[in-house]
């Protein structure tokens, strides 16, 4: 545990926000027990309302490139250091579930790190359109997005 980190060895179902290469937000929800460090990041997610406000928050009308990212997604979303341990049950930063299923979920390595690069732990539904960069051109039968989706 570091300072830096401290908020992800906190409550389940709170944000841990932090600052990356001096540059954009990441947007994590803690997922263990208090005292062990489990977070997801959430890296991309399909705007569904509030549309207007994240077209101008992120200075762009294309709907796909408003949340498609770590950055792009705090940005959007005002996400910054202030939701940082926010309850995600209660306040401004809501996490809530509206009943909606994916048939296919695609489970690939994740992106953008340098241990354990192989671990297929990256989630997304196959065929999202919002996801952030898919991986592609993988063997039949390997982890593919080769489905389509509409949500």
């Amino acid at each position: 545990m570091t300072p830096r980190n401290r908020p992800m060895f906190g409550p389940p179902g709170r944000a841990y926000v932090y600052f990356i290469y001096g540059n954009h937000f990441c947007f994590n929800v803690v997922t263990a027990a208090q005292g062990i460090g489990e977070a997801v990041l959430i890296r991309a997610l399909e705007p569904l309302s509030g549309l207007e406000e994240m077209f101008m928050l992120r200075n762009t009308m294309n709907k796909q490139l408003l949340c498609s990212g770590p950055g792009r997604l705090c940005q959007a979303l005002r996400i910054d250091r202030n939701c940082n341990e926010a309850d995600l049950s209660n306040g401004r930063l809501l996490l809530l579930d509206d009943g909606y299923t994916y048939d296919d979920i695609v489970a690939v390595p994740r992106i953008g790190i340098k241990t354990a690069v192989n671990l297929p732990l990256r989630f997304y539904p196959a065929g999202n359109r919002f996801v952030s960069r898919r991986i592609r051109n993988t063997r039949k039968g390997d982890l593919n997005d080769s489905s389509s989706s509409t949500r």
